[in-house]
This record gives structure tokens, sequence and C-alpha cells, in this order.
């Protein structure tokens, strides 16, 4: 291919490439004013700024929910870790408790601990006691 502009490989006429190059031209033109009138301190960058302000306080906001979600979520873990590991305390204690329990209910245990109040272990069996309910008196 040559390189003069084709359209479907037929060369276009010059009249066409200047109206090209003209509307070319007049774009570029048309956003070089429109990028001075944003940042000129003009009516019309005034009227751009208030009319996107809604705009800006919404992200604004959205900004501010995103770091209170963060800071939530942080202390929400950080709660979380801390009952874990009174949880974990908590069983350990309940372990040992109950280990101690068990020690304290055994049979010699009860034992010792009756003869230094002055009660002494029985070494004979309980007697079975019948009522008779036929005797009159």
């Amino acid at each position: 291919m040559s390189g003069k502009n084709t359209v479907r490989k037929k060369e276009l006429s010059e009249e066409v490439q200047e109206k090209m190059n003209d509307s070319v031209e007049e774009k570029v033109e048309e956003t070089r004013h429109f990028l001075r009138s944003i940042f000129s301190t003009n009516y019309l960058s005034s009227y751009l700024v208030a009319r996107n302000l809604p705009f800006a306080a919404f992200v604004a906001l959205l900004g501010l929910l995103y770091i209170s979600n963060r800071h939530l979520a942080e202390r929400t873990v950080r709660t979380i870790d801390h009952v874990g590991r009174e949880v974990k305390e908590l069983s350990w204690d309940y372990k040992s408790l109950s280990a101690e329990l068990m020690k304290l209910t055994t049979q010699t245990e009860i034992a010792k601990r009756a003869d230094t109040l002055g009660l002494n272990e029985r070494m004979e069996p309980p007697i079975k006691l019948e009522v008779i309910k036929g005797i009159n008196k």
C-alpha cells in the first residue's frame, strides 16, 4: 500500500482529505478550548465544580465508609483473637479443676478428710431391716 489515505483501497480526493484534516483540527481546537476552560478561573470552571460537587461528596462519603468498615473489621478480628485466647485459658482451667475434683472425690480422699473431722469409715456392711406388716399390738 502507498502512503496516501485510502478507503477500501480507493484513493481519497484532495478535497475529501482536506475536509477530514479540517474536522480533525476543529476537534483538537475544541479539546484545547475545553481544557483551558476547565483549568481557568472563569465562570465555566466554577460551574463545572459546582455541578460535580454532589459526585465529589458521594466519593468522599464512600471513602469514609470504606475506612470505617476497615477499622471495624480490624477491631472485630482483634476481639475474636482475644476471645479465642480467653476460651483456651478457661478450657485449661476447666480441665485442671475437673481433674482435681475427680481426685478429691475418690473414696480414699473422702476417708482422709472425714478422719480429720473425727468420723470413721465403716468396716462392716450395712444391715437390712425388714418390717412385718401383719402384727398388731
